[in-house]
């Protein structure tokens, strides 16, 4: 891959439907198998050659900018603060000072889990002649109704967008995976300084003047916006569907878990496919079964965690049952009404 080729990722998103695990950590830096999720996208770009990123950032930005100002990704890291979100395309606009006129660039969703082959779609950009091309991913037809649907011709060549159709009207089963590429003309439809979006804005007014082309994403592809896709990703890595740099996967008798702390009693029963932090402390004869828990979380003895989401710094005290629980929580008998 030339590496004349840049990336933006974007990152200003506050993530509200993952609360309450981002109360106190943007979407970009929620973990998926202990590693944030733009850490992974990040290794995916410098797997193909592209270092230059830039992201726009908003909610909680510093902790994004801390993060990666000093990487040892390998990647050039950029960014700008925006002072209010200005929609998708407003937010990529705002980066045009960063990309070189003659050559395309790639624009990524910071919460996209995907083992897309982008250089494949670069290529495909690169032959269409096309201002902008779209990964899109074919799903079942029964699910059309919860995405951006895409309508193509014979050739690839995008034809309608259809905005969460349901079942009986839906035209196609690809829908729009956030996965652009864009020649630097984009910038000639979107205005400066205005709340302007992609798939209400620019799209449609582009598929009136100039073709938008495809290429298909076969392999996997999820993001991590709500906290069902958030769960189900931890999941799809333990059964293969996805991959992506971890710590070993340990097997036991009842299950498997992935985990950066080392000292975890032998009395701990795991169930299913669960995740552990760093410096996390289990109580003897505890269970965890298909649970996530980020890092400095602290569980009782004889305690059972089953089908939740905890993130750092919390105290357990009590069984939980598919529960989400926030950083920082004390979760005890005496403030359940934590967990209701």
């Amino acid at each position: 891959m030339s590496n004349s080729i840049k990336a933006m990722v974007m990152s200003a998103g506050v993530g509200s439907r993952l609360d309450p695990l981002t109360k106190v950590v943007p979407k970009p830096l929620v973990p998926v198998a202990n590693k944030p999720v733009m850490d992974i996208l990040f290794e995916k770009l410098v797997s193909i050659g592209v270092k230059d990123v830039i992201c726009n950032t908003y909610y909680l930005a510093d902790k994004i900018i801390k993060r990666y100002e000093h990487n040892n990704l390998g990647i050039n890291f950029n960014y700008i603060k925006e002072d209010n979100l200005s929609g998708t395309a407003g937010g990529v606009k705002k980066c045009q000072f960063f990309f070189d006129k003659e050559a395309p660039f790639l624009v990524l969703s910071a919460d996209g889990l995907s083992n897309a082959d982008l250089e494949k779609g670069i290529d495909i950009h690169k032959k269409s002649n096309a201002i902008a091309t779209i990964g899109i991913k074919k799903i079942p037809l029964e699910e059309v109704s919860h995405f951006g649907v895409v309508v193509t011709d014979d050739k690839g060549f995008i034809t309608e967008f259809q905005e969460k159709p349901s079942v009986e009207d839906a035209k196609s089963t690809f829908i729009n995976t956030g996965i652009y590429i864009f020649d630097y003309k984009i910038f000639d439809y979107i205005p400066e300084n205005t709340f302007y979006d992609f798939a209400k804005n620019v799209f449609p007014k582009l598929l009136k003047k100039h073709a938008i082309n495809t290429f298909p994403v076969e392999e996997y592809w999820t993001d991590i916006g709500t906290i069902e896709q958030y769960k189900q990703s931890s999941q799809d890595l333990f059964d293969g569907k996805c991959s992506f740099a971890h710590e070993p996967v340990v097997e036991t008798p009842d299950g498997a878990y992935i985990s950066e702390t080392t000292n975890i009693d032998k009395s701990v029963k795991f169930i299913g496919n669960s995740t552990i932090g760093k410096n996390v402390k289990i109580g003897k004869n505890s269970v965890i079964e298909n649970s996530i828990i980020w890092d400095n979380v602290t569980i009782g003895d004889n305690i059972h965690v089953a089908n939740s989401v905890i993130a750092s710094n919390c105290t357990i005290t009590v069984d939980l049952y598919s529960q989400i629980i926030g950083a920082g929580e004390l979760i005890a008998p005496e403030n359940l009404k934590i967990c209701t």
